[in-house]
């Protein structure tokens, strides 16, 4: 199959439909991302990559970040995971503090933000250096020893950070986060500064296409059990309180984030990236999601 024709095919028509989406100017930072940038890449478990547009170019990943912090969790402590967060859809924003009132304290699933901060908390008190630790893992994934997190990107949102500061408060309040919030928000901000190209987020969701293995190494990071798990967990929760229609339209399980970026995969087959920092109403790349729903239509490569 002929990604490249398919990728250039479905942005030409993309080009005829008007982007309502705005880029995430509540992060300082994200204001000043050029909007009109595009990228998309493939990679499948057999080696053969395929791209279109600006895809080695980095921008901040955001909450795709989630999901690499969640996995080194997930990969290091054993089921009592589940006692300090549920495994469920949210169903509302992704920084809500009603919800959380409501739950006591224990976020719906690890990929809204007050999820992530407990995973954030437990690799504080799982690894020696945590921030240092993560940022390893994603560049052994990706094969690139230059990713690296944008300290000014990280700054900016720790000083604007007002709600994710009260759902961590509203958690430790519970007896959920038991470090020090400055050291957990620290971590937190940090992770979802990092920046990637959609061929590096491609290249590192690899693992999760192909049972729990990297191709490129044969290490193995989570059991082909954890990894059916993460991928669910991906395809119920990784779009905030859009991945009904994610499901719906697109049948794949990946993850978003405010920067404008998509991965998704197709177990035993590939995993793609897609970057276009206009986001929809819901946070999530405008056409990112209309790029993926016509790939999986046109290819009739999605896992329904």
């Amino acid at each position: 199959m002929n990604y490249s024709q398919i990728f250039q095919e479905i942005y030409s028509d993309l080009q005829k439909t008007e982007d309502p989406g705005h880029v995430a100017d509540y992060i300082p930072q994200l204001a000043h991302v050029n909007p009109d940038q595009f990228g998309v890449h493939l990679t499948t478990v057999d080696g053969e990559h395929s791209a279109f547009g600006d895809s080695d170019v980095r921008f901040s990943i955001q909450s795709i970040a989630k999901v690499f912090s969640f996995v080194l969790a997930y990969s290091r402590v054993k089921s009592n995971i589940w006692e300090r967060m549920d495994l469920e859809p949210a169903g509302t924003p992704f920084n809500s503090l009603v919800q959380l009132e409501y739950d006591k304290g224990i976020p719906r699933n690890p990929f809204i933000n007050a999820g992530a901060i407990v995973v954030c908390d437990i690799l504080v008190d799982e690894l020696a250096s945590p921030k240092e630790n993560v940022l390893s893992f994603i560049r052994s994934l990706s094969k690139n020893s230059t990713i690296d997190y944008n300290p000014v990107v990280a700054h900016s949102e720790k000083r604007t950070g007002f709600r994710n500061y009260a759902l961590v408060n509203l958690m430790k309040s519970f007896g959920n986060i038991r470090n020090d919030i400055d050291k957990v928000m620290d971590l937190y901000f940090s992770i979802c500064s990092i920046e990637m190209s959609c061929k590096e987020l491609a290249e590192s969701f690899l693992f999760l296409a192909n049972n729990g293995v990297v191709p490129h190494s044969g290490e193995r990071i989570l059991s082909p059990s954890r990894t059916k798990r993460t991928n669910a967990l991906m395809q119920t929760c990784g779009f905030y309180d859009e991945a009904g229609q994610f499901t719906f339209k697109v049948g794949l399980p990946g993850k978003s984030g405010v920067g404008g970026g998509i991965v998704a995969v197709h177990p035993e087959k590939y995993s793609i990236a897609v970057w276009s920092p206009r986001l929809n109403k819901k946070g999530n790349s405008y056409k990112g999601m209309l790029f993926l729903e016509e790939f999986t239509t046109k290819t009739k490569l999605s896992i329904f």
